[in-house]
């Protein structure tokens, strides 16, 4: 039997205190805008059903799309949408071996995935209201 080595090293579970560099932050934004897109699916399946179904289906939408709540849920679906999309692409750019992979590359194609991002959700915004 091998002996136990217990090791002395400080842990921090604190992820508030982590600095994490933009490539991983635009790899955990690019997760959590896939889930979310995922969930909106069943929102809008829903709501284009029902504008579909009869002419009171489709005046029932358009009601439901006038209330800001319901206009501040779809930016928020379209702006992960345009992230996930930006991100999807950044990452088949490096796996086709367009984009190098490395730090500094990976650094720069984030915050250039993450600006084109905040754009278009600029412009859904502006769309929307």
């Amino acid at each position: 039997m091998g002996k136990i080595v217990k090791k002395q090293r400080p842990v921090n579970l604190d992820l508030r205190t982590i600095n994490q560099p933009v490539s991983a932050v635009a790899s955990i934004l690019h997760r959590i805008s896939g889930v979310i897109t995922f969930i909106s699916v069943g929102i809008l399946l829903w709501l284009l059903g029902m504008s579909l179904s009869s002419q009171e289906g489709f005046l029932q939408a358009s009601e439901i799309m006038t209330g800001f709540f319901v206009k501040f849920i779809l930016w928020g679906i379209l702006t992960a949408l345009a992230y996930h999309i930006c991100g999807g692409i950044r990452h088949v750019l490096m796996d086709f071996g367009f984009l190098e992979e490395n730090l500094a590359t990976g650094s720069a194609s984030a915050k250039v995935a993450i600006v084109i991002a905040v754009i278009l959700s600029i412009l859904a915004g502006v769309l929307l209201w």
